[in-house]
Order: C-alpha cells, then sequence, then structure tokens
C-alpha cells in the first residue's frame, strides 16, 4: 500500500476504474499508508476485525443503471466518514470475512488510487439529481 496511488480528481475516472479493476472497494481513512498500521474495529463491541473495513465500488450484477450512479450512490453512502484528516480511497485486496454491518473486511490489499475531495462533491450533486434521496440524507 501507498499514498503514491495516482489521484483522481472526477467521477467518470472513478467509474471507469471500478468496471477494470474487479473487485475494487472504497475506504475513508488517513490513505494506505496510514491504514499500514491500523487494524479495523467494530467500535461497539470492540473486537477486532480480520481486515481493513471497506466499501464496495464494483456494481452488483443486478445493477441496471449506468456504474457513475453506483459509485455516486456507494460514495454518498460512507461520505459522512470524510473528515480533514480523513479521504476516500480506492483500494483491491483479498476478503477476509464481513464486518458487523456486512461490510467486506481485506487483506492483503493494493492502494489502486487515491480520490480528490472533489469527487465525492461531484458524486453528491449526481446522487440528489438521480435518486429519490427523501429525507435520508448523504
Amino acid at each position: 500500500m501507498s499514498d503514491d496511488a495516482p489521484t483522481l480528481r472526477s467521477l467518470s475516472e472513478v467509474a471507469e476504474l471500478a468496471t477494470a479493476v474487479v473487485p475494487l472497494y472504497v475506504r475513508f481513512s488517513g490513505g494506505p499508508d496510514a491504514d499500514r498500521e491500523v487494524v479495523s474495529r467494530d467500535h461497539e463491541s470492540g473486537c477486532l476485525l480480520p481486515g481493513l473495513s471497506v466499501n464496495p465500488l464494483t456494481a452488483e450484477p443486478w445493477w441496471d443503471r449506468p456504474v457513475d450512479h453506483w459509485v455516486a450512490r456507494q460514495l454518498c453512502q460512507y461520505a459522512h466518514l470524510m473528515t480533514e484528516d480523513r479521504f476516500p480511497w480506492l483500494l483491491t485486496g483479498t476478503m477476509a470475512g464481513r464486518g458487523p454491518d456486512c461490510e467486506p473486511l481485506l487483506v492483503d490489499v493494493t492502494a489502486v488510487a487515491l480520490l480528490d475531495r472533489t469527487v465525492v462533491t461531484e458524486a453528491e450533486e449526481l446522487y440528489h439529481r438521480v435518486f429519490d434521496v427523501g429525507d435520508q440524507g448523504t
């Protein structure tokens, strides 16, 4: 893992990568270098998890909408995790299990790309334009 991965600056770049690298996941954290020293933990139970907690960016086979819609939705579902010290980055790896929220837990991780924060802003704009978001928020 390394923060030397390329930085993507548009939602279309992320959507293109999500079809080229399968499976592809997103993680909001201090980045690949910071995560090399981290073990994911379930905050409620305190249990150590057997891999990094991530969320899928590869669209499910049943998804019949454009890939950028899937990517926007996935990024928006977890955008609340983004802070001044945490940003989204893309990775792939081997699934070692699932966390308490049914999220994939990865080992043997390879950093694929870092995401500029403007990608999340673009994703939020698309998300609110094409989905029936209601009062759920992002």
